[in-house]
């Protein structure tokens, strides 16, 4: 019954962020540039909220994973919103990039 009630609200699981970043995935993190300096997930990128609809030149493939990180997943719900209405596909929102690390991690 639960999980017809998550259906019916489109609450779906959270996706395999390793199996995204295995596929070719790509975490942008859209923190400032001081907040990323104070720590960030090994191999993302910064590219900050404000600046992201200027960048967009910077992602190639439209088809690529992209994972979104913030620090507490605000920003990056709204990025995940400004790259899908951008045409891009397969955009997913990792939440905190300190949790998301933590999902990632080996």
């Amino acid at each position: 019954m639960i999980a017809k009630l998550k259906e019916l609200l489109g609450i779906k699981p959270a996706p395999n962020y390793r199996e995204l970043l295995q596929e070719g995935g790509i975490i942008i993190d859209v923190r400032t540039k001081a907040e990323f300096s104070g720590g960030h997930i090994k191999g993302s990128k910064n590219i900050p909220l404000q600046t992201l609809n200027t960048n967009l030149n910077k992602l190639k493939d439209k088809n690529q994973p992209i994972i979104t990180c913030c620090a507490s997943g605000m920003r990056s719900a709204s990025a995940k919103s400004m790259l899908k209405s951008n045409g891009f596909s397969n955009v997913h929102n990792g939440g905190s990039w300190a949790r998301l690390n933590g999902r990632i991690s080996y």
